[in-house]
């Protein structure tokens, strides 16, 4: 197995005598997307703030390509991206000048930034100047800017904030595309279908500290109920019955409902990303 892409040991921070980063560890692969989730205050920003040297770990260690993010700064910061949601973008240029100009501070000749605005959407508007785009479409600047250098490690916090539909599934498939490409990225968002969608594992944190952090199948598996769901409509109206899975009769039963003139759907009942931090803690990822 090779060395990860992300190395993380007893991570820690404190603001005063508020601890916002308990002692964390864990590692993101090549190739890997960690979804990182947890509620406002959990201690997400900080810890991205930390690995990509903005703040310095009180305790632990953070390694990225197997460099120390405090000791190798700008080595670091040469191959990683980042899209934050504060928006420190140049207004005043339009969007070719913006990534022109982000491309030549890594030193980089050549770029074909008018492919990155096309991978978000923004090809259109590329000679517009920034002070016109909406904050949707600023966000989308953000992604495009995150990856102009072909960075091998990504750090994405909320990515589709603010997004449509139609441009949070671009950026969900530029996302899938990185990792494909091999860079590995550090995912935090509230959405949990994006979350499920993209995450190969996630890290639940919650009061700084990592509560539970494996892939959502087997999150699910370990949490979730192991049931289906059945729906047939009746001369009283639509009616609903849960048929757990595993127990003696689950075959003659799902048998008998799937042979029903009035059956109208089943659905595996699954637990979700959402429900499952809330059992882990007592509180939603939200808030």
């Amino acid at each position: 197995m090779g060395q990860p892409a992300i190395q993380v040991e007893d991570l820690a921070y404190s603001y005063g005598e508020i601890q916002a980063v308990c002692g964390i560890s864990f590692d993101v692969a090549p190739g890997e997307v960690l979804g990182f989730l947890g509620p406002n205050g959990a201690g997400k920003s900080t810890t991205i703030k930390m690995l990509t040297g903005q703040m310095a770990p009180q305790a632990g260690t953070a390694r990225i390509l197997g460099m120390d993010v405090t000791s190798d700064s700008s080595e670091v910061q040469a191959q990683i991206g980042v899209c934050f949601e504060e928006k420190n973008l140049y207004l005043d240029m339009s969007a070719k000048e913006n990534l022109d100009f982000f491309a030549r501070l890594f030193g980089l000749k050549d770029v074909d930034t008018m492919a990155a605005l096309r991978r978000v959407g923004l090809a259109d508007r590329a000679n517009d100047r920034l002070s016109s785009f909406s904050k949707g479409m600023r966000q989308r600047m953000m992604v495009a800017r995150s990856f102009i250098n072909s960075p091998k490690v990504l750090f994405l916090d909320e990515p589709t904030d603010g997004l449509d539909p139609v441009s949070s599934a671009a950026i969900r498939a530029t996302i899938k595309q990185e990792a494909e490409r091999g860079a590995a990225v550090l995912l935090t968002t509230h959405d949990m279908f994006e979350a499920d969608e993209l995450s190969d594992r996630v890290a639940f944190l919650n009061e700084g500290k990592i509560v539970a952090l494996d892939t959502p199948e087997n999150l699910k598996l370990q949490y979730g109920k192991r049931s289906v769901k059945v729906r047939t409509r009746g001369d009283g109206g639509v009616t609903e019955e849960v048929i757990a899975l595993g127990e003696p009769d689950t075959g003659e039963r799902l048998r008998s409902a799937v042979a029903s003139p009035d059956l109208i759907t089943v659905h595996s009942e699954e637990a979700t990303l959402e429900a499952i931090f809330i059992e882990l803690t007592g509180r939603g990822l939200v808030g």
